[in-house]
């Protein structure tokens, strides 16, 4: 190409450039991040290449991306999220109801230029009935949902539970739509990592929304972020300090606090009003929480948020601060005097929460990762962990008073975070004094696959009678701490980890068989203080009949 002609096709550029700049003016307001986070979504979005993640230049009748919700206490808690909007664009959402037949304007609100979500609390709600709502932007852009009655009267309740949304399959999950619409349950929890796009929240989330909306659409949803979502490898929050770097292992946020601030007012500004709203540094919030459903009441925890980061905090037993690989260590000498895993904070909550029974037949607590140790090879077969401080299974102070709370709550925990869906009993002074934890499977497990695997491949003491799974029982994790391994759904041995993993054909997507993703199901019966726990591959077909769980699945505890 002449010179000539590159100058030509460059000037073609520019002129259309400033062609839309005229057309939609000057942002109204200029954000400017150190690092570049959320570039594709802020300023002249529309200017910026499309990307990857999802095209944000859709028509303005389709603005309105998604709507998402809880009803607590009789308080409506509505999230709007919208497409980037142009400079000329009103930011104006409007929040209508189906009454008779016709449809009423409630309440108005105005949209964050920052994230470009709205959000509407509506107190005095009729949770007695169901009640159809309607989202509008402008003249024609809305989004329609159902607010469902508080379900008071069902014996049962249940919870579809999902989390770690890799962004190596960017496919819309009908597979997962299909299935949980199916089961019908009456909340739905995304325990974090619902984006893996570090810098681009935004576009990631509303990926996220598109992806999961008509699951969300008609029942409440409950959505917390995780390590993933605020753009870091991994999170140890410390009280929201200025983290150094990426891998988060000094302790505190990388990324920018306005950007922190976003990524939580995108997925948590529809929960329940926080139990005390201080925030903590540099202005960062907290939505640590209570949501009580039809009798079952959930406790909202920031397991993240309060931790101690582990670089300088121990004698380094590994090659990374997070990472012990010497299986002769001494596991006391990490559980050092000062170091947190809820915080005074949340522990003070668990502790008021505990004692509030007014409504509630059964209580559960939601949360990012589960309290101890329970994988032994992670990111690829032959990469064996001792320990691994990014678990809450460290430091084991705060792990034992925070099983100790959730036990004297008699109630169950619930959790993502580690792409390997276990159920554990824990144990505080002896194996099987503590409570139940369920974490479930990744969304997609083609990122980071985890193993249930222990070195000497033998059940522990008391397996579980009649298992198929061959290594169940009581153990002691990389902390010493006590953990009764009850299921596992670990994936193909044979499969090699990420960084030997090819596509097999054009469509970029992984096998269906073997990644040991899928969703979990819980069900809490109130008249006999039950719960079962259902594990689900995500390519069953629950529609139709015999499809099956992971082997070891379902199972039924009593808190």
């Amino acid at each position: 190409m002449t010179f000539e002609v590159m100058k030509t096709v460059v000037l073609f550029f520019l002129s259309i450039a400033t062609a839309l700049s005229a057309e939609h003016g000057e942002p109204p307001v200029k954000f400017s991040f150190a690092k570049g986070e959320d570039s594709l979504s802020i300023n002249d979005w529309w200017n910026r290449p499309t990307g990857e993640i999802i095209d944000l230049k859709v028509p303005r009748e389709q603005v309105v991306c998604f709507g998402i919700y809880t009803v607590h206490n009789r308080v409506l808690k509505l999230s709007a999220q919208l497409y980037p909007l142009y400079p000329a664009e009103t930011r104006e959402v409007r929040l209508e109801i189906e009454k008779d037949g016709e449809w009423t304007e409630i309440a108005r609100q105005n949209v964050n230029d920052l994230g470009w979500v709205a959000t509407f609390r509506i107190g005095d709600w009729d949770d007695a009935t169901d009640i159809k709502y309607r989202l509008r932007h402008a003249e024609k852009a809305s989004f329609e949902g159902l607010i469902r009655k508080n379900p008071v009267d069902k014996d049962e309740i249940v919870v579809a539970a999902l989390s770690c949304n890799s962004n190596r399959d960017r496919g819309l999950r009908e597979e997962y739509t299909r299935n949980i619409n199916h089961q019908d349950p009456d909340l739905v929890f995304f325990a974090g990592d619902q984006s893996y796009d570090h810098k681009q929240h935004t576009a990631a989330w509303l990926k996220f929304g598109l992806a999961f909306r008509e699951i969300f659409r008609e029942r409440p949803c409950v959505t917390i972020p995780d390590d993933h979502d605020i753009g870091q490898g991994n999170l140890w929050g410390e009280n929201g300090k200025e983290s150094k770097t990426g891998a988060g292992h000094d302790g505190g946020y990388f990324f920018d606090p306005e950007y922190v601030k976003m990524v939580e007012r995108q997925q948590t500004a529809h929960l329940p009003d926080p139990y005390d709203p201080t925030p903590v540094e540099r202005g960062i919030g907290v939505y640590y929480t209570r949501l009580l459903l039809g009798g079952v009441d959930f406790a909202i925890l920031e397991d993240r948020k309060f931790k101690t980061g582990p670089e300088g905090r121990h004698p380094m037993k590994g090659p990374r601060p997070d990472h012990i690989l010497d299986p002769k260590y001494d596991p006391k000498v990490i559980d050092t005097p000062g170091l947190e895993l809820l915080g005074k904070r949340q522990e003070k909550f668990l502790a008021d929460w505990a004692e509030m029974r007014d409504g509630v037949a059964m209580k559960a607590v939601l949360s990012q990762t589960g309290f101890c140790g329970g994988a032994h090879l992670h990111g690829t077969h032959n990469n064996r962990l001792h320990a691994d401080l990014d678990s809450n299974g460290w430091p084991q102070s705060g792990r034992n008073r925070a099983v100790e709370l959730i036990g004297k709550a008699k109630a169950v925990h619930i959790a993502g975070d580690q792409h390997l869906a276990t159920l554990i009993r824990h144990g505080i002074r002896e194996h099987g004094d503590g409570p139940w934890a369920f974490v479930m499977p990744a969304i997609v497990n083609t990122y980071y696959g985890r193993w249930w695997w222990p070195e000497e491949e033998k059940p522990g003491a008391n397996p579980v009678p009649g298992s198929p799974l061959p290594w169940t029982g009581d153990y002691l994790d990389g902390f010493d701490n006590r953990i009764s391994m009850i299921a596992y759904a670990n994936p193909n041995p044979k499969r090699k980890g990420i960084q030997a993993w090819k596509v097999e054909d054009n469509t970029g997507l992984a096998p269906k068989e073997g990644w040991a993703d899928g969703w979990g199901l819980i069900r809490f019966r109130k008249k006999t203080g039950e719960v079962t726990f259902e594990c689900w591959p995500r390519f069953a077909d629950v529609t139709k009949p015999g499809a099956e769980q992971f082997p070891g699945w379902p199972v039924t505890v009593k808190p």
